[in-house]
C-alpha cells in the first residue's frame, strides 16, 4: 500500500472518528439539520487534517 493511500484512509478515519465523537457528545440536543451540519463539518474535518499531515510529512519527516 503506497503512503498516499495510507494518508487518504487516515484521514477518512480520522473524519469518521471525530463525527462519532461530536454526536456522542452532543447527542441529547441532535436534530435533523443539525446531522447535515455534523457530516459537513466532519468532511471538513477529514480533508483539514489530510492537508496538515501531508504538509508536515513532507516538511519534517521526508524531507525532500
Amino acid at each position: 500500500m503506497s503512503p498516499q493511500r495510507r494518508l487518504i484512509l487516515a484521514s477518512i478515519l480520522f473524519a469518521v472518528l471525530w463525527t462519532a465523537g461530536v454526536y456522542i457528545w452532543t447527542a441529547p440536543t441532535f436534530t435533523g439539520l443539525g446531522a447535515i451540519a455534523l457530516a459537513f463539518c466532519g468532511a471538513l474535518a477529514g480533508v483539514f487534517w489530510y492537508f496538515c499531515m501531508r504538509w508536515y510529512l513532507n516538511k519534517f519527516v521526508i524531507r525532500q
